[in-house]
């Protein structure tokens, strides 16, 4: 007749904070396991590895990452600016900017003025990237080459 360990079982998930069915036990430690009563019992079994909880099953993100995203202009639905609206492309192109800008003034690579400057600018929309930013900063000469 096998020995009912329910409550053990019961017990054991409570310490091992999971599921009963993710508590497993040793199976030459069976008589230990039902002689326990106490959580201290449980416990101590715990610590001896006479029960345990089985790991955890994830799901793998293998396939996800084989298949690559299609974007194409075939699997596109809706106009330009329904997929990602002005406003968020704006953020987006200002806050690069912006981050860029505070990257060059922390490293001393522009002046405080010049920084105030060319941040007015950005808001103003004169550059179309990050790119063009700088590029506006070498040819004015704004920026300071580290000297190598």
């Amino acid at each position: 007749m096998p020995l009912k360990l329910d409550f053990q079982k019961r017990l054991a998930a409570d310490l091992l904070k999971c599921g009963v069915n993710r508590v497993r036990f040793n199976e030459e430690r069976l008589e230990d396991i039902a002689d326990a009563i106490t959580r201290a019992d449980i416990r101590r079994l715990i610590k001896d590895g006479a029960i345990y909880k089985e790991q955890k099953k994830g799901v793998s993100r293998a396939r996800v990452r084989a298949r690559k995203k299609k974007r194409g202009p075939g699997s596109r639905k809706g106009a330009k600016y329904s997929r990602i609206s002005r406003k968020e492309l704006w953020m987006r192109k200002v806050r690069a900017q912006r981050k860029k800008l505070r990257q060059l003034r922390d490293r001393k690579l522009i002046t405080k003025t010049v920084y105030r400057r060319i941040y007015r600018m950005v808001k103003a929309g004169a550059f179309k990237s990050v790119a063009a930013m700088m590029e506006y900063l070498e040819q004015n000469k704004l920026i300071r080459r580290p000297l190598m």
